[in-house]
């Protein structure tokens, strides 16, 4: 990290962050963060295997909660080194391919959870305003065949990101925000014109994360007129029960993937804990959540997981 320019042969290491003021509690913080891993990579497990054991959520819909578990533990599984680094051994140097490597994996991730949670939705909409129609709309090749789509869509946005950020010359410290390495954090660091990487992740964020979230707002407005054409009420809410699950796990990513965007953007005065807390909250919230909203909310599943732990 010096005060010239890097060129293509010395690529700069970066510098991995705590929550900062919070500096003699790191060991605590791990054991909190450690808490959230474990409940994550456990409860999107079992979602899993109750999935696979359970002939009755062998459906379009459990498919979709299966892929979406398989992404949120490879949400934690990618974050967890760095943050395992910086918070109990005070590790916190890391190399740069190390770095782009990691940033790669959390934004593919990323982006294929937004595919997820409109496929999703997708499904929602065909079941209550299509019923009839579900099983050849959504058969199982039509499912794996959207579940490639999103891999693809994901891998193809995600892959420029690092080769963009390799071609810019580093000479500030390169101290990051947060105990890993996100495209927002890096793309602050290098001292060159970095116009091409904005204008690219603008690009990224609305073919991505605003599309997919306008076409959730849709399906869901197409759900509601269906859903209130129906004369019972009791039928209505029985309906929009089978949403819920859903609708909440599109709350816990988009909300503070939201508050970490304006953070990002707008929060400069912000103090520096503000940016790792977003960033914590984005990036643990909804892989811990998921499994338990889906185990709460889906009848077969909380009934499999009583039956799993009072071994019946």
């Amino acid at each position: 990290m010096g005060s010239s320019p890097t060129n293509d042969t010395e690529l700069p290491p970066f510098i991995l962050t705590g929550i900062p003021g919070f500096e003699e509690s790191q060991h605590w913080m791990f054991l909190l963060l450690g808490a959230l891993y474990t409940i994550s990579i456990v409860g999107n497990a079992l979602i899993l295997f109750i999935v696979k054991e359970e002939q009755s959520l062998h459906q379009p819909m459990y498919y979709f909660l299966s892929l979406l578990s398989i992404n949120d533990i490879g949400v934690s599984l990618c974050t967890l080194p760095s943050v395992l680094a910086t918070f109990c051994f005070h590790t916190q140097q890391i190399a740069f391919d190390t770095c782009m490597a990691q940033m790669f994996f959390i934004h593919f991730f990323s982006f294929s959870e937004s595919g997820i949670l409109l496929a999703m939705s997708f499904d929602r909409y065909v079941a209550i305003c299509n019923p009839l129609r579900y099983s050849t709309i959504l058969n199982d090749a039509q499912v794996a065949q959207m579940s490639l789509i999103i891999g693809i869509r994901s891998f193809c946005v995600v892959f420029p990101l690092p080769f963009l950020l390799k071609r810019l010359p580093f000479c500030k410290a390169n101290i990051l925000s947060h105990a890993y390495c996100l495209y927002p954090d890096l793309i602050h660091l290098p001292c060159g014109d970095i116009s091409v990487n904005s204008i690219f992740g603008l690009c990224v964020i609305i073919s991505t994360f605003v599309l997919d979230s306008v076409l959730i707002l849709f399906s869901y407005i197409l759900i509601l007129h269906s859903v209130l054409a129906i004369a019972s009420q009791e039928e209505r809410l029985k309906t929009l029960n089978t949403c819920m699950s859903h609708i909440c796990a599109v709350l816990i990513f988009y909300v503070p993937m939201l508050g970490v965007s304006m953070v990002h953007r707008f929060g400069r005065s912000a103090p520096p804990y503000v940016y790792t807390l977003m960033s914590l909250v984005y990036l643990f919230v909804p892989p811990m959540l998921n499994p338990v909203i889906y185990s709460i909310k889906t009848k077969e599943i909380r009934r499999r997981l009583i039956r799993l732990f009072s071994n019946n």
